[in-house]
């Protein structure tokens, strides 16, 4: 086996002319092994790679156009807010001023309706209290010419007798008889 100091401290080590083998120093193959690759690498793959960074360049500049155009458009709506908002300041202060006029209008109208509706309101007062009275008034009526009614049967009850109702109720017959006969 070699020594791997022997291919770099001893340059005049050569092996055969002629012969055909795999060379088993690591050293001494990687960097043509790698430069064989990288040069393989950049023939090939420069056209994909410059792909790749055309694409990424055209989403970039892409990017940067549709962020000016959503800039313009907020800057746009922006102006649009300020003007509304300047519009609704002057309205708010016409109604602030035209406001307290009509704020006392509305306040006499109310007020005048309060009146009116306590006006309705002791008027249906007096009403139920007269209805009320009433009703009281025909309910005594009516308790006392029931017990009346019933004093005036009690006495009769007391005073008649068998004979003198029969009498009564004979001579009551007779008179509806007489006017039956008189239609």
């Amino acid at each position: 086996m070699k020594n791997i100091t022997d291919s770099f401290l001893c340059l005049g080590y050569w092996p055969f002319a002629g012969s055909f083998g795999f060379n088993t120093d690591i050293l001494a193959t990687n960097p043509i092994n790698l430069s064989v690759v990288l040069g393989v690498l950049v023939f090939f793959g420069k056209g994909v790679l410059s792909d790749l960074l055309d694409n990424r360049k055209q989403r970039i500049l892409r990017t940067i156009r549709n962020s000016e155009e959503l800039r313009e458009g907020a800057i746009e709506q922006l102006e649009r807010a300020q003007a509304r908002l300047r519009k609704v300041e002057t309205e708010a202060d016409r109604f602030r001023v035209n406001g307290y006029s009509e704020i006392e209008q509305e306040k006499l109208n109310l007020i005048n309706s309060i009146d009116t509706t306590l006006e309705q309101l002791d008027n249906y007062k007096n009403e139920a209290i007269h209805f009320e009275q009433q009703r009281v008034i025909n309910q005594v009526r009516q308790r006392v010419l029931q017990q009346a009614l019933q004093g005036a049967l009690g006495t009769l009850n007391s005073c008649l007798n068998n004979e003198l109702h029969l009498r009564t109720v004979n001579a009551n017959i007779g008179m509806f008889g007489a006017m039956k006969e008189k239609k």
